[in-house]
């Protein structure tokens, strides 16, 4: 790529390097030029037209905001998608246990404290370490 560049750039250049090639190898040549510069001007003016497309929908969301009498900050929080579940949210403790002075806490979620469970397996139930 770099070669094209420097004959692009480089008239001369061009020149001493089409002396190389036949007359039928030079018209190939200018008629592949042609069809690339054709597609990069079909890519250049489909580019303008998509940004007049976009720039001509954001005046008609701005007049539409105007009319509205909302500001952006209050759209953006109007449309901000609503919360679910979070995940890592801390669940409140629904026992509770304390043991040599040392209060221990559980959600009753994954698996047991061994604390509890060795509270458990004394023969005390799960009611009895219950939060109410």
């Amino acid at each position: 790529m770099s070669l094209l560049l420097e004959l692009a750039s480089n008239k001369a250049k061009a020149r001493a390097a089409a002396k190389e090639l036949t007359v039928a190898q030079l018209e190939n040549l200018i008629a592949g030029f042609n069809n690339a510069l054709e597609k990069v001007k079909e890519e250049e003016a489909a580019r303008e037209a998509e940004q007049a497309m976009k720039s001509a929908r954001a005046e008609e969301i701005a007049t539409l905001i105007a009319k509205s009498g909302l500001t952006m900050e209050e759209i953006a929080l109007l449309t901000a998608p609503k919360a679910g579940a979070a995940k890592g949210k801390t669940v409140e403790p629904k026992y509770r246990l304390t043991v040599d002075g040392e209060v221990h806490e559980w959600t009753g979620r994954g698996r047991t404290p061994k604390v509890f469970q060795e509270h458990f397996d004394a023969g005390n139930s799960r009611e009895s370490v219950e939060i109410k």
